[in-house]
C-alpha cells in the first residue's frame, strides 16, 4: 500500500520505518521538509518519501495521523479535506492538553463525553478513522517483546472492514488486536494514555505495554 504518515516527530518516525520494513511505500509528511529532524532522517532512511502535508494525504491509500492531539484538526485542514474521503485513517493521537501532569497524571482536554477521534471524525466524515496505536510508547509500537505474550492494541472505529484492515496492520507488527467497537469507545481507548505515562513520570518506566486477560 502507499501509506501517509501525518507527523514528522519520534511517533511519525518509528512507524514510517515500521510500514516501509512491511513492503509499503512510504511518504512521512511535515509542515516543513527542511527542518533538521526531518533532513536527518532522509539521510539516514532514503527510500522513505518526504513532503508537506497536503502531498502525504493526497498521495496515500491509507492515512496515519501521528501528530499532537491539540494540532491534528489543524493538520487536517492543510492536508486538504478531499484527501481523507474513502480512505482508512489510523487515529493515533491523544487530546494531551499543554499543562504540566499532576501526581503522574496527563491532563486531557476532552472530556469522558467527547474523544478526539469523534471530534476529527466529524471534520472527516468520509473517512474511515480507526484509533490505534495511541496507548503504547513509540520503542515499542514495532515488534514488541514481552516474555508474557504479544500485548493487546485497543481500536474502535465505525467502518468494520477498515478494522479488519488495521487488525491485519496490527498482526504484522506483533499485536493482538482488542476491536471496542464504535467511534464512542475512543473516549475510553484514549485515556489509556494517561495510565500508559503513570509509571514513566512517576519510575521512569517507559516500555511497558497493555495486555487483556480472557478465561
Amino acid at each position: 500500500m502507499k501509506i501517509g504518515i501525518l507527523g514528522s516527530g519520534v511517533v511519525g518516525q518509528v512507524l514510517a520505518k515500521a510500514f516501509f520494513a512491511e513492503g509499503n511505500e512510504v511518504t512521512l509528511g511535515t509542515r516543513n521538509i527542511l527542518k533538521d529532524e526531518v533532513v536527518k532522517f532522509k539521510t539516514t532512511n532514503p527510500q522513505i518519501h518526504i513532503g508537506t502535508f497536503e502531498e502525504t494525504a493526497s498521495f496515500a491509500d491509507l492515512i496515519v495521523l501521528a501528530v499532537q492531539g491539540a494540532a491534528a484538526e489543524d493538520v487536517i485542514n492543510l492536508s486538504g479535506i478531499q484527501n481523507f474521503s474513502n480512505k482508512i485513517v489510523i487515529d493515533a493521537t491523544n487530546p494531551i492538553a499543554a499543562a504540566p501532569p499532576v501526581n503522574g497524571v496527563l491532563k486531557f482536554f476532552t472530556s469522558f463525553d467527547e474523544s478526539l477521534m469523534e471530534k476529527i471524525q466529524r471534520q472527516i466524515p468520509e473517512a474511515k478513522l480507526v484509533k490505534a496505536f495511541n496507548s503504547v510508547g513509540n520503542t515499542q509500537m514495532y515488534k514488541p517483546i514481552y516474555k508474557e505474550g504479544k500485548p493487546s492494541m485497543f481500536i474502535c472505529g465505525n467502518d468494520d472492514a477498515a478494522k479488519k484492515t488495521v487488525t491485519d496492520i496490527l498482526t504484522s507488527f506483533g499485536w493482538e488486536t482488542e476491536d471496542m467497537g464504535k467511534a464512542e469507545a475512543a473516549r475510553a481507548i484514549e485515556p489509556l494514555c494517561m495510565l500508559w505515562c503513570i509509571p514513566g513520570f512517576l519510575k521512569n518506566q517507559w516500555t511497558h505495554a497493555f495486555k487483556l486477560l480472557k478465561s
